[in-house]
């Protein structure tokens, strides 16, 4: 049995996993599905300071209050860059680091940095239109959800804070003796800024690459297969 902790991405929390919780149960694995500070059931939190550190603080919280070791640590999308930082922070506490189509920053980068001056742009747009200046509401989902799914997802995704997507994230190098795996969702949406973290995971030592037929949220739209992978990575040779 496996210990996995995601860490989920931006406008998401914790809801949005709810279909992997039974598929890893049945697995034998545990899942921790925390949520971020000022989203989901947490979103009357929400608040102008919240930034990528608090973040990252949500997440080591969780394995220290939870006595967490040896941890499958799931970053998916945004959850990238949080992802990152807990494992700089707490690299004993972390077996395997997996990137879920999701950003990997270097040191001194933002995701702001990574999506690129014109996207970030839209991003600013969309605050000051609709988020009072320091939310940003909800990208669109992908257009294979299905009716069902949409509808069920769609209300309960937040704005997130903008300073989430404008920190930089500072790292000392401890996670670079990790394990990792990138995960690279290969029907990407308009704009795929994901290609390029699988290529580099494909170019430098110490990674594992896997694809998934799937656009960016396979937890919803293919949990059975996004479960069998991840059981894969943990070494369980189950299909």
């Amino acid at each position: 049995m496996a210990t996995f902790v995601v860490v989920h991405g931006a406008w998401s929390a914790g809801w949005a996993w709810k279909k992997m919780r039974p598929r890893m149960r049945e697995r034998g694995h545990e899942l921790f599905t925390p949520t971020h500070t000022g989203l989901g059931e947490r979103s009357h939190l929400a608040r102008p300071d919240i930034d990528l550190d608090a973040h990252i603080e949500d997440i080591l919280s969780v394995l220290q209050f939870e006595d967490l070791r040896d941890v499958f640590l799931v970053g998916h999308s945004y959850g990238g860059m949080v992802a990152t930082g807990v494992a700089d922070r707490a690299p004993e506490r972390i077996a395997h680091l997996v990137y879920l189509d999701a950003f990997v920053p270097k040191d001194g980068q933002s995701l702001a940095d990574l999506v690129g001056e014109a996207a970030h742009a839209r991003v600013l747009a969309a605050a000051r239109e609709r988020g009072e200046g320091w939310r940003i509401p909800p990208n669109p989902m992908p257009p294979d959800t299905s009716a069902d799914d949409a509808a069920w997802a769609n209300p309960r995704r937040m704005m997130q804070p903008l300073k989430t997507f404008e920190q930089k994230l500072r790292l000392t190098g401890a996670l670079e003796n990790l394990p990792r795996s990138y995960i690279y969702c290969t029907r990407p949406g308009p704009g795929d800024v994901f290609r390029q973290f699988t290529a580099r995971a494909q170019s430098e030592a110490g990674w594992r690459c896997f694809e998934l037929d799937a656009s960016h949220n396979p937890h919803i739209t293919m949990p059975d297969t996004l479960a069998a992978l991840l059981g894969k990575i943990a070494g369980d040779p189950r299909p």
